[in-house]
């Protein structure tokens, strides 16, 4: 069972929230530096994002990285989904390989259940509410 992400998301995450803040366009350089990041493996975790036509790359002595997006348009798991891939997975929780449908796992129908509500709760969180330091976490209650 892996509920952990990979670190680009969290700097791709960072990078969206620090694009808004600034509201203009940031250099590679001084966004990498915000980020905690070399300026080399900037692109890596910005390109899925530029892809998405969430985020603008502009080259050039004058160029950087700007949002053209809201992060109240964007939720979580749209986020994690092109960060991380898909986020559909029949792996058993208890096993790792796939759950039979003639004879799953005693925890298939718990886990899936668990699931289903956390990815309706990461669809339904938008980047703008999960930067909020009150947000609670109580299913079914966003902040």
């Amino acid at each position: 069972m892996r509920l952990d992400l990979h670190k680009r998301t969290d700097l791709a995450l960072s990078a969206m929230l620090e694009l808004s803040e600034r509201d203009e366009r940031v250099p590679g350089s001084e966004l990498a530096d915000a980020l905690g990041t070399t300026r080399q493996y900037l692109p890596q975790i910005l390109n899925p994002l530029v892809k998405k036509r969430w985020l603008r790359s502009t080259p050039g002595p004058h160029g950087g990285y700007e949002l053209l997006v809201g992060l109240n348009d964007v939720s979580v798991l749209e986020l994690i989904e092109t960060m991380e891939g898909p986020t559909l997975d029949s792996r058993c929780v208890l096993t790792g390989d796939a759950c039979p449908q003639e004879e799953p796992c005693a925890l298939h129908g718990a886990w899936q259940h668990a699931r289903s509500a956390l990815m309706r709760e990461l669809g339904d969180l938008s980047l703008l509410e999960a930067r909020n330091p009150d947000y609670a976490s109580t299913p079914g209650e966003a902040g």
